[in-house]
């Protein structure tokens, strides 16, 4: 019972700093970001001024799970298809970013002397950028929804992927002191076979489990249905040797492909927003501020090659990608700064014994530094590419705009083209699900069969059960048709028939090989060329069952894939043209444009923007009228430029102060109209009763008769009794005479 009483204690001295600081940084608009890393100051081990957290280990273990959801978050936001868009431009800029500033931290750290792994180290502690971090402060600064921010978040994946490989090749480098490529090959290829087996898998089965649960799927069990899928591929993550992160992002990734990926997300967020706030935390206890005065001069040399090599760097991959130089030098902006992969790699360096004990602490304290720069780098980047813009010499700008135009252009693909990434796309996908199954069949499969019907006869039945499940996949690696039109047109050339040909032999020829793999792992080499023949007769003699089969399958992943989009359809009825996007917004209860309808507010003539979809719960309202209102809850889909939308966002989530009453001062009183009052004569529209006294008037006695609810076109006579409902003081001041005592 000890552990537990420290644990609460340790979580309410944390949640109570955050609280304070941040409520502090609200009222002065500041970044809430830099609140967090405040309180971890004050609640850590360095800081003895107020009280300091007992157990760091259980602060650690729930800054993990901060992590977790904030990167399960941003999967269900940014999805594969989204990260498909940019993947192009992604991947290049990720790709120099990372080169340049490992070249840039190696040469840094043996220009202070460094010993050369500490250099290699620092190079790729300076390599990722902070997504966390990004996240937040794109969120409260509001520019989620503008052009770059995707560009950014596909950047951001990348280097996630990227700094995997990097944490094998480091360790590898680490133990054996030399390069070793074979290492990081394997894990690349590591890694995208999971990234595939994962995401078809994902794709193929969890979105049919939504559906089918939906009428049982309460926000209650669909948020710990969630949470529960979230967890068990994070679990699959870490044990196949990947980071938690990355099973988080992709689990979000699967589930942003379904109908109820917004549901889940707002179901989330509160989640996400309490554990982030302890990962942030947590990240500020680390900072040791003695530390920081004894390697100032580090620090201070870091933290500018941080700030301005990753602008370079970013900016310059993105521009070689393809990317207009305004969105570039943003992006670039964004990503200048270090956070929770640093530190896994600074940390692994330190474990291994390679790194010396300051290179920790000073990661820490840089990426505490660059957190701090990262809001104020995002705000000026618009100013900052304006001033760039004045001197940059109209050539080079004419050279970089056509190199922009012509890099985005769309091309027409040759039917080789098509062809061949239609050939390497099938052999990579079934390669992955057969060798899958293959692998699965071995390690779990064959060992429960042994267990229940002997060895004699278990191999024998677990290869026959394992070769039935893998029989669509293998026609579908080896016979199925791929990009007909394409190869039809290249058919009728009679030169390129023997490549064609060439080509089906080397696809039946993998199947085999891969089956004829497969079954040597449970028989003997005769015994499984045997099988292999004979499963090659299977598949051209079941041709037909086997495609019926196959064709059932591949409709349900595909409509899986697309039922979000699919559903959302009716949202987008129109194409967002030239450089307008779209981006959603919530109508909260206190904004002034609540009950007014789109004709009133005057959207388009205001702010140039327009109104595609209102989302009000179930029911989706495409194109809605001018005389549709807005109601509390409602969430629009708005198409405009980064600048309309930009000034769309002020004006919703502006809200002005509304009069505060607390329940003595709504009352339901009588008034008389007396000759003079200020309502006398005046329909009750006109007395300013609801705008100026923020009353109602419930009903009027007026000689014999009593009217309920009354018009507002009534007008108020003397002799009047009105009864109303609101502030007796502000409504007093609207019946009295002047220089007579009202009479109420």
């Amino acid at each position: 019972m000890g552990h537990f009483p420290n644990l609460i204690v340790d979580l309410a001295l944390i949640l109570g700093a955050a609280a304070v600081t941040t409520l502090i940084f609200k009222a002065l608009k500041q970044p809430l970001v830099l609140g967090y890393l405040i309180a971890g100051i004050l609640v850590g081990p360095y800081f003895h001024l107020f009280p300091t957290v007992q157990e760091e280990g259980n602060i650690k273990v729930w800054s993990e799970i901060g992590v977790i959801f904030l990167l399960f978050s941003l999967g269900l936001e940014f999805s594969f298809k989204k990260l498909m868009k940019v993947g192009g431009s992604a991947g290049i800029t990720a790709v120099v970013e990372v080169a340049v500033m490992l070249g840039f931290g190696y040469v840094a750290g043996q220009f202070m002397g460094w010993s050369t792994m500490d250099s290699i180290f620092l190079g790729g502690v300076l390599s990722v950028s902070s997504t966390t971090i990004i996240i937040r402060a794109f969120e409260e600064l509001g520019v989620k929804g503008q052009k770059f921010a995707g560009l950014v978040f596909g950047i951001l994946v990348v280097e996630d992927l990227i700094a995997i490989v990097l944490l094998v090749l480091l360790s590898t480098l680490a133990v054996s002191q030399q390069f070793a490529g074979t290492e990081m090959l394997m894990a690349v290829v590591k890694l995208v076979f999971f990234l595939v087996l994962w995401f078809i898998g994902g794709i193929f089965f969890i979105p049919t489990l939504l559906k089918k649960t939906k009428k049982l799927m309460g926000e209650e069990t669909l948020l710990v249905t969630s949470i529960a899928l979230c967890l068990l591929m994070v679990v699959l993550a870490v044990k196949v040797g990947f980071s938690p992160a990355l099973g988080a992002f992709i689990m979000g990734s699967i589930l942003a492909e379904t109908t109820q990926a917004e549901k889940i997300e707002h179901l989330v967020k509160s989640v996400k927003d309490l554990f982030g706030a302890i990962f942030f935390v947590s990240i500020g206890m680390l900072i040791d501020p003695k530390m920081l005065q004894i390697y100032i001069v580090p620090v201070v040399i870091i933290t500018l090659l941080t700030v301005f090599g990753k602008t370079f760097s970013t900016t310059l991959g993105a521009v070689i990608s393809g990317q207009p130089l305004k969105t570039s030098v943003k992006a670039g902006m964004s990503l200048a700064q270090i956070g929770e992969f640093s530190f896994i790699i600074a940390i692994l360096g330190r474990d291994l014994k390679v790194t010396s004990d300051f290179l920790y602490p000073i990661a820490v304290a840089v990426s505490a530094v660059t957190t701090f720069t990262t809001p104020y780098m995002i705000k000026v980047a618009d100013p900052f590419y304006n001033w760039l813009d004045k001197y940059i010499p109209q050539k080079w700008k004419n050279s970089l705009d056509r190199y922009s135009s012509g890099a985005q252009t769309i091309s027409q693909a040759s039917d080789w083209q098509v062809l061949f990434k239609g050939y390497v796309l099938n052999a990579m996908v079934f390669s992955v699900i057969v060798i899958a199954l293959g692998l699965l069949s071995n390690i779990y499969v064959l060992p429960f069969i042994d267990d229940l019907i002997g060895d004699k006869w278990g191999k024998t039945v677990t290869a026959a059960l394992t070769f039935l499940f893998m029989l669509p996949f293998l026609w579908a690696l080896a016979v199925r048709q791929i990009q007909p039109k394409a190869f039809a047109n290249l058919w009728a050339q009679n030169r390129y028939k023997g490549p064609l040909t060439l080509f089906r032999t080397v696809r039946i020829a993998l199947a085999v090989f891969l089956v004829g793999f497969m079954l040597d792992r449970f028989f003997s080499f005769t015994v499984a060329l045997t099988a292999t023949v004979l499963i090659t007769g299977i598949l051209l003699l079941l041709n037909r069952k086997i495609q019926t089969f196959y064709d059932r399958l591949e409709a349900r992943f595909l409509s899986n894939y697309n039922a979000r989009e699919t559903a959302e359809a009716a949202r987008r009825p129109v194409l967002a043209p030239w450089d307008a996007h779209l981006a959603a917004f919530h109508v909260h209860a206190d904004w002034d444009g609540v009950g007014k309808t789109l004709e009133q507010l005057g959207l388009r003539e205001k702010y140039g923007v327009n109104i595609a979809v209102i989302e009000r719960g179930e029911r989706l309202i495409p194109i809605p009228a001018k005389s549709e209102r807005l109601f509390p809850g409602d969430r629009l889909q708005v198409i405009g430029t980064d600048q309309q939308i930009e000034a769309f966002r002020h004006f919703i989530e502006h809200h002005e102060p509304h009069p505060q009453f607390s329940r003595s001062q709504v009352q339901l009183r009588r008034y008389e109209v007396l000759d003079g009052s200020g309502v006398n004569g005046k329909s009750i529209r006109e007395s300013g009763i609801r705008e100026m006294a923020h009353s109602m008037v419930v009903g009027v006695e007026r000689g014999e008769e009593r009217i309920l609810n009354p018009i507002s076109d009534m007008r108020l006579e003397t002799g009047d009794i009105v009864w109303i409902v609101g502030d007796p003081r502000r409504t007093t001041a609207l019946f009295r005479v002047k220089g007579e005592k009202l009479k109420a």
